[in-house]
């Protein structure tokens, strides 16, 4: 099974906590043993606002590590982060919150992994369970 990477997991395998970098990296490596790894378009972008991290070094780095990029962002994906979204907003709006704190890109990786039926690998697990029923999600 193909396994859709969340921007939080690289960010701690490239973290300096020494502790949640091995857990990152032998996260990685029981997905691998389960498929392949893919970047969905939205995580590369923000990885890109990690300091030290450019595209030269985004592209070497995935393809070192045999990690593809998905740039193709489909309408049911669009649709289903679209409706995911609303539904947080309204959500928030009646625990009396004024505006969404998630972003986009947050419920355009969800969706992408639903739509593609891919296994999530992220940090944020209770996020995606609650916006995205049915997801399948991997935590380390």
């Amino acid at each position: 099974m193909t396994t859709a990477l969340d921007t939080n997991v690289l960010i701690a395998l490239w973290g300096k906590d020494a502790t949640t970098s091995s857990a990152a990296e032998a996260a990685l490596e029981a997905a691998l043993r389960r498929g392949p790894l893919v970047v969905p378009a939205p995580v590369f972008a923000e990885l890109m606002a990690f300091p030290g991290r450019s595209a030269t070094f985004l592209d070497a780095f995935l393809k070192d590590t045999g990690i593809s990029v998905d740039w193709e962002l489909n309408d049911a994906t669009w649709r289903t982060a679209g409706l995911a979204f609303q539904t947080y907003a309204e959500r928030r709006r009646k625990q009396g919150d004024i505006g969404p704190r998630r972003i986009l890109a947050d419920f355009l990786i969800g969706a992408y992994a639903l739509q593609k039926h891919c296994c999530l690998l992220t940090l944020d697990d209770r996020f995606f369970a609650i916006s995205f029923p049915g997801l399948e999600i991997a935590r380390f």
